[in-house]
């Protein structure tokens, strides 16, 4: 399909302002990226989120929604719909494309009631992960197949830039910052908060600043949570599991699981909600991702990791130390590096 001009235009200054972007602040990002869509397509809510780049579950997002009171079931509600779940999309999806949207079980069962008519369902992938994905809501309109056009050959760069403003996080912490203990959330089974620790609350408002007069949400408490009840729906694979970033290099780790054994039946079950720093093993996967490493560049990061000169590296990956040193190289170019120190530091925030 042809994309009108004012699109082809769009489009235009979409890219220039991903490569500006790119490796800056994510929030910045998603604002002035919903600030051109606005403008060129309209639309009258939104719920933009990063997700983990392996779990695909959802953290920091950057939303108006109609039905902020029902956050906790907007949440639920949104991981156990299996249409046009972005874990399953290419690019978009429109609610208004389905045969009977009333299957759409988001939108059967709350935001139809706010008036909702339309949602543009978009996801930002690429072969190192999924990095966010992103709803825009219309009240009065669907979406056209030509915005639809649009909408899904900006998937593409928006991906690419979120990348690597996730791959910009990841700085050297500061010697002072105490490191994060594990903070617990208490959820009960439609994920109404039950109990935290006291320094959950303030963690989570870190996470996701609130808006000034309001209470903090725990949104990215919610997301774990969500996935867990999705997994248990057999609705998605992917464990109810979050790695991102909260300030100053320092990554989280957000885990849900059901409190208790097996008995009452598990849906009946309160969920704990799991906060504690993210370990060395699991930032250097989000690490390699972030700047596109390959495979075997995340390996020999790995094994960087854990000590060794280029022969005893070499020998244990079964390769000649020349090649060990072609790809380190190509490591520091990705990663804008000069020695195995800096990488180190970076890679692992310490």
């Amino acid at each position: 399909m042809a994309v009108p001009v004012v699109y082809g235009r769009s489009l235009d200054r979409v890219v220039r302002l991903c490569e500006a972007e790119a490796g800056g602040d994510s929030r910045n990002l998603r604002v002035r990226l919903l600030d051109e869509l606005r403008m060129t397509t309209g639309f009258d809510a939104y719920a933009f989120l990063l997700t983990d780049p392996e779990t695909a579950v959802g953290c920091s997002p950057v939303a108006d929604v109609p039905c902020l009171p029902e956050l906790a079931k907007m949440s639920r509600l949104k991981y156990l719909t299996a249409l046009d779940r972005w874990t399953a999309l290419d690019d978009v999806a429109l609610l208004s494309d389905l045969p009977d949207p009333s299957h759409h079980l988001l939108w059967r069962e709350l935001l139809r009631d706010y008036g909702v008519r339309d949602i543009a369902s978009l996801v930002f992938k690429d072969r190192f992960g999924c990095w966010g994905f992103l709803d825009l809501y219309r009240y009065d309109r669907v979406f056209s197949a030509a915005e639809a056009e649009y909408l899904a050959r900006l998937t593409a760069p928006v991906a690419t830039a979120v990348r690597r403003s996730q791959a910009g996080t990841f700085v050297v912490r500061p010697s002072h910052t105490p490191r994060s203990g594990p903070l617990v959330l208490l959820l009960s089974p439609d994920l109404r908060v039950l109990a935290q620790t006291p320094e959950t609350y303030a963690c989570l408002s870190r996470l996701v600043p609130p808006d000034h007069g309001r209470p903090a949400v725990p949104v990215s408490a919610y997301n774990v949570a969500a996935q867990l009840l999705a997994v248990e729906a057999g609705v998605d694979a992917n464990p109810p599991r979050s790695r991102v970033h909260l300030a100053d290099g320092l990554w989280l780790t957000l885990s849900a699981a059901r409190i208790g054994d097996a008995a009452p039946p598990a849906r009946r079950r309160a969920i704990a909600v799991t906060i504690e720093e993210t370990s060395p093993t699991e930032r250097l996967a989000v690490f390699a991702r972030a700047f596109a490493l390959s495979p075997r560049e995340g390996d020999l990061l790995g094994h960087l990791a854990r000590g060794g000169d280029n022969h005893t590296v070499a020998c244990r990956m079964s390769l000649s130390e020349l090649t060990v040193q072609d790809h380190l190289k190509s490591i520091f170019a990705k990663t804008s590096t000069n020695t195995r120190g800096m990488l180190l530091a970076r890679a692992l925030g310490a």
